[in-house]
């Protein structure tokens, strides 16, 4: 594989979403959970998306279920859980793994392209990170995502350009949203 839009993932009704058809659109892929601490930036993910989208975001959210087990239930309760309580309009892909042999390969690549969160801002946000950095299970694989909401953004020609930790709000991202989108 070569880049981003190489890939193709599965949506949350288990077809195939081919990343090529992205192209020229600037992405924000995350991984989520809706029993996690950080579950409430599904507020400003929402806003980022409603500001934006009709200047080419996309948001791809993948839940993940490998972080203390927080994103439990099936696909489809996961979307009715996320459209009822933060009234997302946009859609969740299918639930997957970030790290590990199970991984999905585009968040291999992801890792591969930016392997290492920004140090975290605030003493709470040091203070969480370091909590989690500690935790059974956190593995010393190249890259490794640490916890849910670690969030990718992604150019319009497919570089990834940055990545932001879980604490990372997505206010906090607005100007690198707008930078890229141009």
């Amino acid at each position: 594989m070569s880049g981003i839009y190489d890939f193709k993932v599965k949506n949350r009704k288990d077809e195939d979403v081919v990343l090529k058809d992205y192209k020229g659109k600037v992405l924000l892929i995350v991984n989520t959970a809706t029993g996690c601490g950080f579950t409430p930036q599904y507020e400003g993910l929402e806003e980022l998306y409603k500001k934006y989208h009709n200047k080419g975001l996309e948001i791809l959210d993948f839940p993940c279920n490998q972080f203390g087990h927080q994103a439990p239930g099936t696909d489809e309760e996961i979307h009715e859980f996320c459209t009822a309580k933060y009234k997302t309009t946009f859609d969740q892909l299918k639930k997957i793994e970030v790290n590990g042999d199970e991984a999905e390969p585009v968040w291999v690549y992801l890792k591969e392209e930016i392997s290492e969160d920004p140090e975290p801002k605030g003493m709470k946000n040091k203070l969480a990170m370091k909590a989690i950095s500690k935790m059974p299970g956190v593995g010393k694989e190249k890259g490794f995502i640490k916890w849910n909401f670690t969030k990718f953004l992604v150019d319009r020609d497919g570089k990834v350009a940055y990545r932001f930790g879980p604490t990372d709000e997505p206010k906090e991202m607005e100007e690198k949203v707008k930078e890229l989108i141009g």
